[in-house]
């Protein structure tokens, strides 16, 4: 009955290493970006590259015509190259 219970045991330990390992595995990278037009705040200023706050994630940026923009002003997203968004402050739109 100890042999048993050992057994099963050990086989729930391996199979809860593996789940685990494979959700790890599975990163945001490699999925597809759905940001475009989502909003977001600047976390550090955009000269024109720098980071912003999209629902709390953090994403690399850049300006999209070049302006520096501050910490804490408003972004929408209006393009992506590869993992570096593209962004224009919300109140420079028309």
């Amino acid at each position: 009955m100890l042999v048993v219970l050992a057994t099963m045991g050990s086989v729930c330990f391996l199979l809860a290493i593996i789940l685990a390992a494979r959700s790890r595995h599975a990163k945001s990278g490699e999925r597809d970006l759905f940001v475009i037009g989502a909003t977001g705040f600047v976390n550090t200023t955009l000269d024109p590259d720098g980071s912003i706050l999209i629902d709390g994630e953090l994403w690399r940026a850049r300006s999209k015509h070049g302006a520096v923009v501050d910490p804490t002003k408003k972004v929408i997203v209006v393009g992506a190259q590869g993992h570096l968004l593209l962004v224009e402050p919300i109140s420079g739109r028309p």
